[in-house]
């Protein structure tokens, strides 16, 4: 095999690459957008189901919090407390979550998602507060 030869089948390979890296850049943005389209719906539900047990007769059974997900108390723990500065390991603290590695690994990805939509601002590594 010679040089020219090997330099053709590396930028062949080289293009087959980029197009499955476009592809999969695509797929990506694809996901990344329903992902955060229902995530927004997620936290309308909560609201809305905030709002309707606050409407609701006092002889009324609230909605379970054991029902709601953990992104759910995540974002109401935000909207209850607006002011304050959350890092990862208080808030699972104070929804009595576990506190082991790998639950406050999959936080910090919900909480880093609501940051890019705009609900939460990142305030350093670790630290979250709402966005105003």
């Amino acid at each position: 095999m010679n040089v020219s030869e090997l330099l053709r089948l590396l930028q062949t390979e080289h293009d087959e690459i980029t197009a499955r890296a476009d592809n999969l850049r695509e797929q990506i943005e694809r996901l990344t957008t329903a992902l955060a389209q229902t995530e927004a719906r997620l936290t309308e539900l909560a609201a809305t189901r905030k709002v309707i047990d606050g409407l609701t007769p006092p002889d009324h059974e609230p909605a379970s919090a054991k029902t709601d997900t953990v992104y759910q108390r995540i974002v109401t723990a935000f909207n209850e407390h607006p002011e304050k500065v959350f890092r990862v390991h208080d808030l699972h603290e104070q929804l009595g979550l576990p506190t082991d590695e790998p639950s406050i690994n999959v936080t910090r990805s919900r909480l880093g998602r609501l940051a890019r939509q705009g609900f939460l601002t990142q305030l350093g590594r670790g630290r979250y507060q709402k966005r105003t």
